[in-house]
Order: C-alpha cells, then sequence, then structure tokens
C-alpha cells in the first residue's frame, strides 16, 4: 500500500474527507452532513474523528503523510487562522490549523476551497500535466484559484484568484462585497436565479412563472433543464450567463496568458446552455484569446483529449473540469504530499 495523505472537503453543506495515495489513488471517501448549527467545535470533531480513523485503517500499508483542508473563506496563511467565511457562520477569526492540529497531533495544511480544485485539476484532472493555468468555479458565486509551475499563486496575502469580485458592468447590479456589476452577480446560480425572477416579475418569461409556481424546488437546475429542452425564456438567461462569464474570461485570459482555464463548480454542469455564447463574446473582446483559440474551442471535433491536441499548438484552452466535485478533495490531499 502507498504511502498517503488526508484530503478534506470542508463546505457549508457537506464535510467530505478522502483518503488519497501518494499517486493519486483514491482508498476511501467518506461525506458527512457539515452541521454548522452544533457550532465550530462539533463540525471539527467530526472532522478529525474520521480523519483519524481513515489514518489509522490504511497506516499500516504505508506512511500518513499529513491532512489537507479546503474551506470556503479568507485565510491568513502564516497562521492557519479563518478571517472570514460566508459558508460558515461563527468562525471569524478562528484557529482553525491549530484547532485540528491540537486534536491530531500530526501537520495540517488549510487552504482556500478554490485553490485545492485548481490543485486537483492540475494534478489529476483536466490540466494534468499543465504547469500553469486556473479554475473559474461556478456555484452560488463564484470562486477561483491560480497555479504557477505546478504551485498555488496566492499574491501578497492570499487573496489572489477573486474571479467573483471582478466587475464586468459598471453601474451592475449591487453584490454583496460592497461593489456593483461583480460577475458572479451575472454568472452563477444566484444569477441565474435573480434573472429568472426579474424576469418573472416583469411579465417577460410566461414559461418561467408557470414551472416556479408548479415546482416548490424551482432553481437553477431546473432553468437549466427548461433551456436544453428548447424554452426560450430561460435560453435567454444562459445566453447572458454565457455573456457575462465570456466577459470575466476575456480579462482574465489577456491579463494571466495561461495555457488553460478550467470552468468547474456544479453549474458548470449547465456547459452546453451557456459555453457556445460564452466562448462567442471571448473570441470578440480578448485579443489575446482572438490569437491563441483553437479552431474549435468546444472540441466538437477532437473529442474528449481536444485540449491536449491543442496545447501541443500552444494553444488557450477552456474546457470543463473532469474531477467535479471531487477536485477540492484531491487538491487539498496533494499539498502534504508535495
Amino acid at each position: 500500500m502507498p504511502d498517503f495523505s488526508i484530503g478534506v472537503d470542508l463546505g457549508g453543506t457537506n464535510l467530505r474527507i478522502a483518503a488519497v495515495g501518494s499517486e493519486g489513488q483514491l482508498l476511501e471517501k467518506v461525506t458527512l452532513g457539515t452541521k454548522v448549527a452544533l457550532g465550530r467545535d462539533h463540525v471539527i470533531t467530526e472532522m478529525c474523528d474520521a480523519i483519524r480513523r481513515l489514518s489509522e485503517q490504511y497506516r499500516s500499508g504505508g506512511k500518513f503523510l499529513g491532512a489537507g483542508i479546503g474551506v470556503p473563506g479568507i485565510i491568513d496563511m502564516e497562521t492557519g487562522t479563518m478571517r472570514k467565511s460566508a459558508n460558515l457562520p461563527g468562525w471569524s477569526d478562528y484557529p482553525v490549523r491549530d484547532e485540528i492540529e491540537r486534536h491530531l497531533g500530526v501537520r495540517v495544511f488549510l487552504e482556500n476551497d478554490a485553490n485545492v480544485a485548481a490543485l486537483g485539476e492540475q494534478w489529476l484532472g483536466a490540466a494534468r500535466g499543465v504547469p500553469n493555468m486556473a479554475i473559474i468555479t461556478l456555484g452560488t458565486g463564484i470562486g477561483g484559484g491560480i497555479v504557477l509551475d505546478g504551485k498555488i499563486f496566492y499574491g501578497m496575502n492570499g487573496m489572489s484568484g477573486e474571479f467573483g469580485h471582478v466587475p464586468i458592468e459598471p453601474e451592475g447590479v449591487p453584490c454583496g462585497c460592497g461593489s456593483h456589476g461583480c460577475a458572479e452577480r451575472y454568472a452563477s446560480a444566484s444569477a441565474v436565479m435573480r434573472m429568472a425572477q426579474e424576469a418573472i416579475a416583469g411579465g417577460r418569461a410566461p414559461s418561467l412563472a408557470k414551472a416556479a409556481s408548479s415546482d416548490p424546488e424551482f432553481g437553477a437546475k431546473e432553468i437549466y433543464n427548461l433551456a436544453i429542452q428548447g424554452d426560450e425564456d430561460a435560453r435567454r438567461i444562459f445566453r447572458r450567463f454565457g455573456k457575462s462569464l465570456g466577459m470575466l474570461l476575456a480579462g482574465v485570459v489577456n491579463i494571466l496568458n495561461l495555457e488553460m482555464f478550467v470552468i468547474g463548480g456544479g453549474v458548470s454542469s449547465a456547459w452546453d446552455a451557456f459555453a457556445p455564447t460564452m466562448f462567442e463574446e471571448l473570441r470578440e473582446r480578448s485579443l489575446v484569446y482572438a490569437a491563441t483559440a483553437p479552431e474549435d474551442p468546444l472540441g466538437r471535433d477532437e473529442g474528449a483529449s481536444a485540449h491536449v491536441v491543442a496545447r501541443t499548438r500552444r494553444k488557450t484552452i477552456i474546457t470543463r473540469s473532469l474531477l467535479g466535485s471531487d477536485a477540492g478533495l484531491y487538491g487539498a490531499a496533494r499539498i502534504p504530499l508535495m
């Protein structure tokens, strides 16, 4: 059995923990509910119990190299303190790393969840073998991470990759960050719902109004399902989504000029609804992308390996995540192995 590490994806809803071998083999994965309402001490105790059980189970066959924890929030990388997290109320200014190390007695690495997702895709996913890449995660909001020369790029104090708060509409919709017109207000699950609700309220989307009134679970996923069934009201929302994401990517591509940009997060599953408009907007707005775009960015001619083929020709590749929701788990497990 190989040496191994533990990767943890600590979300506001689910707590996922995996033992991963040094070559990326998934040894075991455990999923628990994140019982945020019971307090951070309860969550930490449940996490540490699971880490301890997995590490003891596999320690006989290989060396346990430590645990990596991906968390949703702003982290002080030097102290391992959670400065702020919208999904983990009550965790602000909490010394997460010290508390976990105190419970476990082993070295622990604390990292932002989007950064570990980037590292996971770069290690074992869509960007495997690509030393310079970035991920844009589309969920309730927009997150992001940058990998340069195989290592996470943090910026001055660990706050790089905040792609969701790049303004794309100067006088646009107010954002929770205090600005206006941020990308995540136009290209996220919450953006899809906002646009649908506004269209319904304005009487511009009778099909969405009908679906919303008959389905108590009506949300971004249901709007996507309507879009792929040809509903024009839903299709219009995802065209606006794609246009906004293309605007964001245009700036990111122009500035970073990386080999690959991976689109991850739950909303990336709506790729076929927004990607065509996204690529149209990107080619129109980015000089760098227009000069380096593959002939068929959607990969329809070259199949699943399109990004590999095109990369040999020094193209800018924009593609979907291969690891999906497991990207952060693998990325968190990768850190102790580096």
